[in-house]
Order: C-alpha cells, then sequence, then structure tokens
C-alpha cells in the first residue's frame, strides 16, 4: 500500500483541534446552564454562550440565514485550506498553521450544523473590559492565522535577503 501523501499527516493535527474543540464543549453544554458564570481566575471566566452569529457575534441578530451563509463560507475556506495545505511542500510551520485553522473550522462547522450556532465558553476581562467568550475552535483559528502571517513575513524577509521574490508568490 502508498505511503500517505505528506501533506495528509497535518491532517490528523487539524482532527484532533476539532476533536479538543467538541469535547470541551460538550463538557461545558452539560456542566452550565446558558449564562452561568464560573470564575475561574481574577482575569477568565467559563461561562455558557450560544452565539449564531461569526466572530464577535457579527450578524448573530440577522434572523437565521446567518447559519447556512457561515455554513457555507466555511466550506468553501476549508476546500481552500486543504488545497494550500497539499501545496504547502515541506513548509512545516505553514502546514501546522493551516492545520490549526482548519481544525478549529471544523469544530464551529459541527456546530452550526448540529446546533445551529456555535457553543462559546472562554470569557478574558481586565478592568471591566470583557473581552467576547471564545472557545477551542477560535483559539487555534487565532494561532493558525498568526503563524501563517509569521510565516509570510518570514519568507518575504528570506526572499529579501537574496533578492528572490518569496516562494509561490
Amino acid at each position: 500500500m502508498p505511503d500517505r501523501a505528506p501533506w495528509t499527516r497535518w491532517l490528523v493535527l487539524s482532527a484532533a483541534v476539532a476533536a479538543a474543540d467538541l469535547a470541551t464543549k460538550a463538557w461545558v453544554s452539560a456542566a452550565f446552564t446558558a449564562g452561568d458564570v464560573h470564575v475561574i481566575t481574577p482575569f477568565l471566566n467559563l461561562v455558557l454562550w450560544h452565539n449564531t452569529g461569526a466572530a464577535f457575534s457579527f450578524l448573530a441578530g440577522a434572523g437565521g440565514w446567518q447559519r447556512w451563509f457561515f455554513i457555507g463560507v466555511t466550506l468553501v475556506v476549508s476546500a481552500v485550506l486543504v488545497a494550500m495545505l497539499r501545496r504547502s511542500g515541506g513548509n512545516a510551520l505553514l502546514c501546522a498553521a493551516l492545520a490549526l485553522v482548519l481544525g478549529g473550522a471544523a469544530g464551529n462547522l459541527w456546530d452550526r450544523v448540529t446546533l445551529g450556532h456555535v457553543v462559546d465558553f472562554i470569557q478574558l476581562h481586565a478592568a471591566g473590559y470583557y473581552w467576547p467568550a471564545f472557545n477551542v475552535a477560535d483559539s487555534a483559528i487565532t494561532v493558525g492565522v498568526v503563524l501563517i502571517l509569521w510565516d509570510g513575513f518570514r519568507e518575504a524577509r528570506a526572499a529579501r535577503a537574496t533578492g528572490a521574490r518569496p516562494e509561490g508568490r
């Protein structure tokens, strides 16, 4: 049997992110009631929040059509991420970043498809200011995007140092 393409190995990371996201959401959903706030530290609460919108509850009150819109956008973005992962070759940083974003997207997609909303439960706050609640998937997406940007800057710097164009651009 032929060995899997190297890029497919990164799908394990995506699956692990999605599994961790769904497991933590299931735990919080079983342990908390919507609106519960459990103070963990002076800057961290665990809450149960159902977000029908996207980041920062964007379009949350749009009447329901946004669920299908976000499902469609997530499916398209996921296909693009898989295509990018296939082309990323041996760039481990970029592969890890894409896998994190893909896994996070999968976790939130599962919620949208099965529940009609995304379960958020991590709430950070300081000096009376509260960051909107988020989840493991959102964290993975954020870290992945930061790593994608870092990789792009790193490639651009290396290209400037050698006088070449960044690879694949």
